[in-house]
C-alpha cells in the first residue's frame, strides 16, 4: 500500500505503508539521535505527535521490551527513510510493534525534504493517510496533554533510606530506574495529588519529570508546585525542569522546532564543562526574563538557550535534557547525585555507574 504524509503548510510526501490501515493527525517533529527508536516511541513526551526519523535505517535491532519507556507506543504515527525488515536475534519487529499498537507507519519516504520543512516553517499539524484519501479538517495542535500519560494512582517502589516522590506529568521508566539504583524508595504520584496526600508519605526529596505539552497548560497547579518546591529538595528535569522556573517567576516560549535526539552539547555554567545530552521538548525557558532567584546552571552549546537551574537559596536544581539517558554513557550522573546530597548530606547514597 502507498500512504501519504501531508503537512499543514501544503506540502505533501508519499511513501510505502507499513503500519496499521488508519489516519493518524498530529504535530510532526524530527529526532536526530541514531539509535534510541525503542525509547523515543514509548517516551510520553512525545505523546500524539508524528516522529520524523532523520538517520536513514531504523529498527536495525527490533524493539526489546526492557528499553521501552512506557507500556505502549506514545507518538501517533512514525515516518523514516528506511525500515529493516531483516531477521533478528530477539524480540520484534518495529513493524510487527507498530502494527500491533495500532500506530501507522511510513517508509520509503523524503525524510530529509520532511524535516527541511519543519527546519522552515517549524513544527506544525500532519496527517499520515492511504494515499488517494481525502485530508480531515485540521485540528489544532494540542497543548494541554499531562491528563492522557500520568500514572492514575500512587504507586511505591524499592526500598531505602531515602524516600523520594516523583511528580508524574508522563515520566519516563529510566528516571524511576535511575533513582532506585541509587538505593531509594520512590512514590510516584499524579500530577494532581493533593498536598494532604503528598506529605503523609514523609517525603525526603521531589523529583518533578518529564511531560507532554506546553508547561503553561498547568499554570492553575504552579502555586501548589511551588509550595512543595519550598518545602522539599527538589530535582525538575525536562518539562518539570520548566515548571519549576514558571513557579519563582521565569517565562516560557516554543522552539520553532524544538531540540530532539542525543547529541546535543550542554555546558556546565559553573565548571565550563561541555558534555552531550539526551533532549525532547518543544519550549524552552527565556533567559531575558530570569528572575534574581535562580542562577543558570547548563547552557545549550549551540543555541545558548537555558538547559539548567539552580535556586539561590533553596535546595532546587533543575535539567532541561535527560539525565537518565546519558549518550556516553556516564554523562550527567552528577545531576542525581547532587540531588541526593541537597536532600541529606550526611546520608549515603548507593551510585550504580
Amino acid at each position: 500500500m502507498r500512504g501519504t504524509l501531508s503537512l499543514s503548510n501544503g506540502k505533501s510526501f508519499t511513501g510505502s505503508w507499513k503500519g496499521t490501515p488508519s489516519d493518524a493527525q498530529g504535530e510532526i517533529v524530527f529526532y536526530t539521535g541514531m539509535t534510541g527508536y525503542e525509547e523515543v516511541l514509548t517516551d510520553p513526551s512525545y505523546h500524539g505527535q508524528i516522529i520524523v526519523f532523520s538517520y536513514p535505517l531504523m529498527g536495525q535491532y527490533g524493539i526489546q521490551t526492557a528499553h521501552l519507556e512506557s507500556a505502549k507506543i506514545q507518538v501517533a504515527g512514525i515516518v523514516a527513510t528506511e525500515l529493516y525488515e531483516g531477521e533478528l536475534e530477539k524480540g520484534i519487529s518495529l513493524i510487527e510493534f507498530a502494527t500491533a499498537q495500532g500506530v501507522p507507519l511510513m517508509t520509503g519516504v523524503d525524510t530529509r525534504s520532511v524535516i527541511q520543512e519543519i527546519r522552515e516553517d517549524g513544527t506544525m499539524q500532519a496527517v499520515i493517510s492511504l494515499e488517494g484519501k481525502p485530508l480531515p479538517p485540521w485540528e489544532p495542535i494540542q497543548t494541554f496533554l499531562v491528563p492522557n500519560v500520568t500514572s492514575p494512582s500512587i504507586q511505591t517502589y524499592g526500598s531505602g533510606e531515602l524516600h523520594v516522590g516523583l511528580i508524574d506529568f508522563g515520566y519516563k521508566k529510566s528516571i524511576l530506574t535511575a533513582l532506585l539504583n541509587r538505593g531509594c524508595m520512590v512514590s510516584v504520584f499524579p500530577y494532581t495529588v493533593p498536598t494532604s496526600e503528598l506529605d503523609s508519605f514523609n517525603l525526603d526529596g521531589l523529583v518533578f519529570s518529564n511531560g507532554p505539552g506546553d508547561p503553561f497548560s498547568l499554570k492553575h497547579y504552579i502555586p501548589t508546585y511551588r509550595d512543595w518546591m519550598e518545602r522539599y529538595p527538589s530535582l525538575g528535569i525536562c518539562l518539570g525542569h520548566q515548571l519549576i522556573a514558571l513557579a519563582f517567576g521565569a517565562s516560557t516560549t516554543k522552539l520553532p522546532f524544538g531540540h530532539r535526539g542525543a547529541n546535543h552539547p550542554v555546558m556546565n555554567s559553573k565548571t565550563n564543562k561541555v558534555s552531550m545530552s539526551s533532549q525532547n521538548h518543544s519550549y524552552v525557558v527565556e533567559k531575558e526574563n530570569l528572575p534574581t532567584s535562580l542562577g543558570v546552571l547548563y547552557r545549550n552549546v549551540n543555541d545558548s538557550s537555558i538547559e539548567g537551574l539552580y535556586h539561590l537559596k533553596l535546595p532546587i536544581m533543575t535539567v532541561q535534557f535527560h539525565p537518565e539517558a546519558s549518550p556516553g554513557p556516564a554523562e550527567h550522573h552528577e545531576v542525581f547525585e547532587q540531588f541526593f546530597l541537597s536532600i541529606d548530606p550526611e546520608k549515603k547514597v548507593y551510585v550504580n555507574a
